[in-house]
């Protein structure tokens, strides 16, 4: 897979972390070493499921680093790197790719709440800053600021911006910039439940975060659609519905950490203000499991 172009399946990479909270390096590997294993197409550590936010810059750059190191350059890192502050996140950027990233994910600024004017000036900066292709991400349910289609496609024509994780979970926005986004930039849903409608509008694929505990189910559902099968991709979105509900039914990444610590991938353990999961969701999620069923 070339490291500019993104496509096919991608995991936003929870972050392990052991029983007094610290990084559970470890358990890194052996989820990165899995999800390579099952056939998912690039890694995607330090967004919102990694809880960024709740990493030290040393850590945030430790786990980036870790992810590079077992990846071998078996797939593409597409490592977070946004910020409220263009100034601090220009200066993240510069540190995440000399940990080794092959992409870098620039979310939304939160909280600040800028113009669409703003957010252009924004990633412009950080792409001319950066010398590694950058992943915008629009995820307003997070950021509480929409990147407009038409922002997005004013960016797509920075020759440094390469593709847009789009989570804004409205089928008119992201049909708005597959019909007019210049070629080579790619569109990756980030909402699991629509995974399959937007390959069906002409999106790439997804960075997923079911793909944690269910990876060769989720990156099959792309595959079988890039491959024509599209009978086997609805088989495997039906099969994989309930997780996709499911993962989400407390903030993310509380569902998907419950799954993975149920799986014995990981321990069940996140940083506050998160929580593990509520005792009453937890049959829900390991139902949810079940039903996707060997693959």
């Amino acid at each position: 897979m070339s490291t500019e172009t993104l496509r096919g399946c991608g995991t936003a990479l929870v972050t392990p972390f052991d029983a007094e909270g610290r990084l559970d390096e470890p358990s890194i590997r052996a989820l990165v070493d899995w999800q390579i294993e099952e056939g998912v197409h690039f890694l995607v550590p330090c967004g919102s499921t990694g809880e960024a936010a709740t990493l030290s810059v040393e850590e945030h750059l430790r786990v980036v680093s870790i992810v590079v190191d077992q990846t071998a350059g078996r797939v593409p890192v597409v490592a977070g790197a946004g910020g409220n502050d263009t100034r601090e996140a220009v200066e993240l950027t510069r540190r995440v790719e000399e940990a080794g990233a092959t992409h870098l994910l620039h979310v939304t600024p939160a909280y600040n709440r800028p113009p669409q004017r703003g957010l252009v000036e924004h990633f412009r900066t950080l792409a001319d800053a950066a010398t590694r292709p950058l992943v915008l991400y629009n995820v307003p349910g997070r950021t509480a600021c929409n990147m407009e289609a038409e922002t997005t496609l004013e960016l797509a024509e920075h020759p440094n911006i390469v593709s847009v994780k789009e989570a804004s979970g409205s089928t008119d926005q992201v049909s708005e910039i597959i019909r007019n986004r210049p070629e080579g930039f790619t569109v990756l849903s980030g909402d699991d439940s629509l995974t399959l409608p937007l390959l069906a509008l002409g999106a790439e694929g997804v960075i997923s975060v079911i793909s944690n505990a269910v990876p060769a189910a989720t990156a099959r559902l792309v595959d079988a659609f890039d491959a024509g099968d599209h009978a086997q991709a609805e088989d495997l979105h039906y099969r994989l519905l309930p997780l996709m509900r499911d993962a989400f039914v407390e903030s993310n990444p509380i569902p998907i950490k419950f799954a993975l610590a149920h799986l014995g991938r990981i321990q069940d353990v996140l940083r506050l203000p998160l929580v593990t999961l509520a005792e009453e969701h937890r049959s829900a999620v390991v139902a949810a499991l079940d039903h996707v069923g060997d693959v």
